[in-house]
């Protein structure tokens, strides 16, 4: 068996999988954030260690088989929260800062004003945000007293989930983090595969702090017998997109996944090659096996399932998010009816954080069905522009989307993305993408599948086929943009408010 630790933002879940990879059993413990401030989260990384070791331990108990049966151990995490704890004594010396945290918005801006966006964005493939990790590591060792001095003196270390997790396991014996989340701090150099000079001085992280970067399909040490009862190798370490990517197996270029939430992520495999984005999308390592590393494209829609949520909680159109394919099949389309839910600005292609939602194309006719669908469309929509940016940076046509995420199940808007994109959308049969590609990489590493054997897995459950003309598609796309444009910059107008 496989076991996968699948260290979330809201719960600690492991999986064990078996020799076909079929869920055996599982654990799961939720997680305490906490907001001490307006913008800040965070975690408590005693109690990260703890619920994953108790969902481990009982995901092993559940499956009523013994701890020697397990082959191997794969990880992944929640990306770019950051912290920081004593090599000795191994205690937390602040909280975990979560990747939604916004505190260090300020040194962000700053770092923009100094010039130094244009190099990040060519060494990492990353856009300087507080969403990523250096800021944050850099601000617990600014506002802890004392912890400047002791990082560089070596006393601390510190890094993603992923390397807490680790060094825990092997009760200290490891400090390493995988390319995935490296690519993830603002600290990595893509194309000098290593933790960028330059950028820890300008940042001030101090490199004893830091992990050693491994591939991430490779040795990641031990994890203890006080653990488990056994030894269990840890073989495979992701960041959670970077696994939902794996888990649809999504091996070769141009293959590319979406996961619908209360927004959408993205990815799309680009090779070997790190393609840098002209269109605001992030360059990222997919994973690393051997001696190579495989890149991917990023892009994000801020607004997706929170948009059906508005209907059902803002409007009251539908009785909750389930009731939005019923009543949006209530008509046959939505009759020339399009929503822009740009209820925080625009992400990629735009970028345009003064653009507003709207709804156009009203009419005396217009229902509450139409008006479902249309904010079902622009789920659809928006992917296709993250997408079509994508096949544009990339310079290679998609090959197919692979699914998953809540808003999956329903037919109608799969049916609506294929026919907008042009291009099959597989659903597949896991709903745990994340935690089936790090076991994935973990048997793949440990010599329990094949490369070959891995495309059985994670099999369709429904492949939706496009139907529309290309002329229809063309002309519903071209009518999207057309409403996109005229809500950018609505705030920014005089007298809007």
């Amino acid at each position: 068996m496989i076991l996968s630790l699948d260290q979330g933002t809201t719960s600690s879940r492991a999986i064990l999988f078996d020799q076909e990879a079929g869920m055996v059993s599982q654990g799961q413990y939720e997680i305490r954030q906490s907001f001490p401030r307006p913008g800040w989260v965070e975690h408590d990384p005693d109690q990260i260690w703890e619920t994953q070791l108790a969902a481990a331990r009982e995901a092993i108990s559940e499956s009523g088989r013994p701890a020697a049966e397990v082959s191997a151990i794969g990880i992944t995490n929640q990306r770019e929260t950051a912290l920081v704890w004593d090599k000795a004594t191994g205690r937390p010396i602040y909280p975990a800062i979560v990747w939604q945290d916004r505190r260090t918005a300020g040194q962000c801006e700053e770092l923009k004003g100094r010039g130094l966006a244009d190099t990040i964005a060519a060494k990492t493939g990353l856009v300087v945000d507080a969403y990523f990790s250096a800021t944050k590591l850099a601000w617990i060792l600014d506002h802890v007293p004392g912890a400047r001095a002791r990082a560089e003196q070596g006393e601390l270390l510190g890094g993603t989930i992923d390397a807490w997790l680790i060094w825990k396991l092997t009760g200290g014996a490891v400090h390493a983090t995988d390319v995935t989340n490296a690519s993830r701090t603002m600290l990595y150099n893509l194309h000098e595969r290593r933790w960028d000079e330059e950028l820890m001085e300008e940042l001030r992280i101090p490199r004893a702090i830091l992990p050693e970067v491994r591939m991430s399909g490779g040795d990641f040490g031990t994890a203890g017998s006080e653990w488990f009862g056994e030894e269990i190798p840890i073989r495979s370490v992701l960041g959670d997109q970077q696994a939902a990517l794996f888990g649809h197996t999504c091996l070769e270029a141009g293959s590319a996944k979406n996961t619908y939430g209360t927004g959408c992520f993205i990815l799309m495999n680009t090779g070997n090659e790190a393609v840098a984005s002209s269109h605001g999308l992030l360059t990222t390592v997919a994973w690393g096996m051997g001696d190579e590393l495989y890149y991917a494209l990023e892009g994000s829609v801020f607004v997706a399932g929170a948009a059906v949520q508005w209907l059902h909680e803002g409007l009251g159109l539908i009785e909750g998010p389930a009731d939005s394919e019923e009543k949006a099949g209530e008509v046959e389309d939505s009759e020339g009816v399009v929503v822009v839910p740009a209820f925080t600005g625009l992400g990629a292609p735009y970028w345009d954080m003064y653009a507003r939602g709207a709804v156009f194309g009203l009419t005396r006719g217009t229902t509450a069905g139409h008006l479902v669908r249309a904010t079902l469309e622009s789920l659809a929509f928006q992917s296709r522009d993250v997408i079509g940016a994508m096949e544009k940076d990339a310079g290679m046509p998609l090959t197919g989307l692979r699914v998953d995420g809540g808003a999956v199940r329903n037919d109608l808007l799969m049916q609506f993305q294929a026919d907008i994109l042009g291009s099959e959308v597989t659903r597949t049969m896991y709903a745990e993408t994340t935690a089936l590609g790090a076991a994935l990489l973990a048997g793949l590493t440990s010599g329990v599948w094949t490369r070959e054997q891995l495309e059985s897995f994670n099999k369709a459950e429904k492949i939706f086929a496009p139907s529309m003309e290309a002329e229809e598609r063309e002309r519903r796309y071209h009518a999207w943009q057309d409403a996109v444009s005229r809500t950018m910059g609505w705030e920014k107008h005089e007298g809007r408010r």
